[in-house]
């Protein structure tokens, strides 16, 4: 990995970090946890990333477009390891319209995480609905949130 891509490696990485720190969490309590196993999802608007990050992550970055994020970790925290899952999602607006989301897996180092793109309007609300599947787990878990997105043009 040259400087470069480290550094698009890095900045998405601190993005999501960002999304997940205590004050994030305890706000939007964007994670479900079951036994050892946590999830912590987020969505933003894509131009919420950097020009170099969107590109190197292959991410349409555009006041019309959201990005799901989905990590899952198992152990205690602050001693947990990442997890791969197989992670499917929808996202629903208030009209009823449904998108499933392609959900692709990012591995950054040991950093495991699952990326998908959605359209969105300003000002619009969607539901998301998350179902992540690991190994050794009977039944799949899930998750939903709702967010309104605010772009600007």
């Amino acid at each position: 990995m040259n400087l470069t891509q480290r550094s698009a490696a890095i900045t998405l990485l601190s993005l999501f970090a960002i999304a997940l720190s205590p004050a994030a969490i305890a706000q939007h309590q964007n994670m479900i946890q079951t036994g050892d196993i946590t999830v912590h999802y987020n969505a933003l608007a894509t131009t919420a990333l950097s020009a170099e990050v969107a590109r190197q992550y292959g991410i349409t970055r555009s006041a019309s477009r959201a990005l799901l994020n989905v990590a899952v970790r198992k152990g205690e925290p602050g001693e947990d390891n990442a997890v791969p899952a197989v992670v499917t999602a929808a996202a629903t607006n208030l009209n009823g319209q449904r998108q499933e989301l392609r959900m692709r897996e990012v591995r950054e180092g040991e950093a495991v995480y699952y990326l998908g793109e959605t359209r969105i309007a300003d000002k619009e609300t969607l539901t998301f609905e998350i179902t992540i599947a690991t190994p050794g787990t009977d039944s799949p878990l899930r998750a939903s949130f709702q967010q309104q997105f605010f772009v600007s043009r």
